[in-house]
């Protein structure tokens, strides 16, 4: 089966008769589902279920839904329930502050928002109210002013299924918002189902989901990633899905152990977070057979620690590259052969555009054309899956686009077999130098670091965060460690909760340097975020 209609999905699926169960590490945030275990068939009644209340609250073909909620797979049945109506849905992370969800509120100016009142009182507190920027709002938990209870349109029964051109927008994500406020980015059927959730549906040897397998994301659930991977892995029916939401090394590892994964995908932040467990001797990913990585890099001790833990001689690590505007440009694939011998470095090197899917050139920044292999430069993409274009930012859009070709906005080296090596975003970039390969080595040498992020200040030195348990650092071990490195400023120690993160995990760079330095900017010019 291939990923179609995002509306019918889970019916198509239950219809098939697939056996696969979904565990869930805590319940879902709709109404009427209480359990932690389901079938595809409660999942498609639950699906019709909510487009029932949905249409009740108000919302009609061709409308705008907003979901701003706690992290769950649960943004994805609210999703295909007003894709099932013929509504837009548009997913935004819970982690939005509000000087970043207010501007998407006031660009998509939807005609419902779901959320919650613990959410709404959180942005009122801070002076603004998200209720204000939607026709009407629904609240999941508790009731609020200005506000519908959930309980106030359920029951109600859901329209026929309405179907849309391919492509017609589907659905809208958010970027990661690592330099401010998000750009929101829409999709097709043609572009996210058609053009790279079918391209997943397909059992590949060795990396292709098996029908014996338990699959197991811990991901960000508003962003574009999971909706197209929702649509894929219950194409593929394994014998189990489990979902984490919880960023506890502790609650994931207990509910890990009930549901060991063979197929485990995760934000980097997460991987990084779930480290520790494999030192254990019945840490739960001694069957895991296949790793997947997106979003960012992953560190190499992170790497060798996930695949030296592994029972499977023959695991792989899937790592891969793209963007929410363009969905994966390159894959590289790890195993325990190819990390040996202690090269720090391994994580940068992308691997290869994804077959007869993509193309990449390099281009000098200030002049825009073609270098040669070697030379650094503007990574630009050419993809048949590239979204159709940013809401309320046309003119944002039509800066990045250029005769076919997508402006990534990231500095990267082609080689001459024409693998990718990634060195910075332009906008973190300081010429001769990859904060990102800095803070590989750093992460290799200093075993103690949970994380380094290396800040770009324009005309100093880069300045080294660490992240560590405690907010403290070894400054002997950091000077024995940087003797051969370029040179950096005085290293600043951070405990892991001060650093400001995107719903994804990723660190918020300019944010960071903001509270170091008390300006935002950075080493790059920043045309292309």
């Amino acid at each position: 089966m291939r990923p179609d209609d995002m509306g019918t999905l889970f019916d198509e699926c239950a219809s098939r008769g697939g056996a696969t169960l979904v565990h869930l590490d805590r319940p879902f945030d709709l109404p009427g589902a209480g359990a932690v275990t389901h079938d595809l068939a409660q999942l498609a009644v639950l699906v019709e279920e909510t487009a029932g209340w949905l249409a009740a609250a108000g919302l009609r073909p061709g409308d705008r839904l907003v979901i701003v909620k706690d992290n769950h797979w649960d943004y994805d049945l609210l999703a295909c329930a007003a894709i099932r109506l013929g509504a837009v849905p548009a997913q935004l992370s819970a982690h939005l502050d509000t000087g970043q969800l207010i501007p998407l509120l006031v660009r998509l100016t939807p005609r419902l928002l779901v959320t919650t009142a613990a959410l709404l009182e959180r942005h009122r507190a801070a002076g603004e109210d998200p209720a204000r920027h939607a026709g009407r709002t629904v609240v999941l938990d508790t009731p609020a002013e200005g506000a519908v209870a959930v309980d106030e349109v359920r029951g109600a029964r859901a329209p026929g299924p309405r179907r849309r051109d391919a492509d017609a927008m589907l659905v809208i994500n958010h970027t990661s918002g690592t330099t401010g406020v998000p750009k929101l980015v829409g999709h097709s059927t043609r572009t996210i189902i058609h053009k790279l959730a079918r391209f997943e549906s397909f059992r590949y040897p060795r990396i292709g989901v098996r029908r014996d397998d338990t699959v197991v994301n811990a991901s960000s659930y508003a962003h574009g990633r999971t909706f197209c991977w929702t649509a894929s892995v219950l194409c593929l029916a394994p014998r189990e899905i489990a979902v984490v939401t919880s960023r506890s090394p502790h609650a994931t590892d207990l509910f890990l152990r009930d549901h060991p994964p063979t197929v485990f995908e995760a934000l980097p932040d997460v991987f990084n977070r779930l480290r520790p467990l494999t030192g254990r001797l019945d840490h739960p990913f001694r069957r895991t057979r296949l790793f997947v990585s997106t979003y960012d890099a992953v560190h190499p001790p992170t790497l060798r620690a996930f695949l030296g833990g592994t029972e499977r001689r023959d695991a792989v690590w899937m790592q891969g590259w793209g963007q929410t505007e363009t969905g994966p440009l390159t894959f590289r694939f790890h195993t325990r052969r190819s990390l040996r011998g202690g090269r720090a470095t391994d994580a940068r090197d992308l691997g290869h555009p994804v077959p007869f899917k993509t193309r990449l050139r390099v281009v000098d920044p200030g002049t825009m054309a073609p270098l040669p292999a070697g030379r650094p430069g503007l990574l630009l993409a050419r993809t048949g899956a590239r979204s159709p274009g940013y809401v309320g930012e046309e003119e944002r859009w039509q800066a990045k686009e250029r005769d076919g070709w997508w402006n990534t906005g990231d500095i990267g080296v082609r080689d001459r077999l024409g693998a990718v090596r990634l060195l910075d975003r332009e906008v973190d970039h300081a010429p001769g130098l990859s904060c990102l390969a800095l803070e590989d080595v750093l992460e290799d040498r200093l075993p103690w670091l949970l994380e380094c992020v290396v800040l770009t200040p324009p005309g100093r030195d880069p300045l080294p965060v660490l992240v560590t348990a405690d907010g403290g650092y070894d400054a002997e071990a950091f000077k024995r460690a940087t003797v051969d490195l370029p040179p950096l400023a005085e290293p600043v120690a951070r405990a892991d909760a001060t650093i400001p993160r995107t719903g994804t995990g990723k660190v918020r760079r300019h944010a960071l340097l903001e509270q170091l330095t008390g300006s935002p900017e950075a080493a790059g010019t920043g045309r292309w975020t």
